[in-house]
């Protein structure tokens, strides 16, 4: 029997799935209302499906890019206090990161930003952001002393 998954079935497959089963596990896959019977009406409503998922993902990587060109000519600064031998007390977080950033009109969430080690010292940063699965940027941080200690 040939189905076609509508969720995601542990040891089967994914969403939007064409699997050969046997009949027995076929019907009850369909009865729990995660499949469908493969046919061609069923197919082509998948095929026409996947291609309107497929020219979303076009959109919003292309969408993406633009914020990633945009973000790559940013700089961010900030004015850190600092001790004896310019040392920075505490370091920058995501979050202060992310607040700056919506200063500067773009939208990221602080689990996009992919941040090896803390921000803690004078000077420039280079800081990933994974915008989409397949768009990264690199977003330059600057610390600077803050002048009035």
């Amino acid at each position: 029997m040939k189905i076609i998954l509508l969720k995601d079935v542990k040891k089967q497959g994914k969403k939007g799935d064409i699997l050969e089963v046997k009949d027995g596990y076929g019907t009850f896959l369909i009865n729990s209302k995660s499949a469908v019977m493969a046919t061609n009406t069923s197919v082509s409503r998948l095929e026409k499906e996947n291609e309107q998922k497929e020219a979303l993902e076009q959109e919003k990587i292309k969408q993406c890019e633009e914020i990633k060109k945009k973000l790559e000519k940013l700089t961010i600064s900030f004015k850190v206090k600092t001790g004896e031998n310019d040392k920075v007390f505490g370091s920058i977080s995501p979050k202060q990161i992310v607040e700056e950033l919506k200063k500067n009109g773009y939208e990221i969430d602080k689990k996009q930003l992919k941040i090896d080690t803390p921000i803690s010292t004078l000077g420039f940063h280079n800081i990933e952001i994974e915008l989409h699965k397949k768009v990264f940027c690199t977003l330059k941080l600057e610390l600077r002393k803050d002048k009035y200690e």
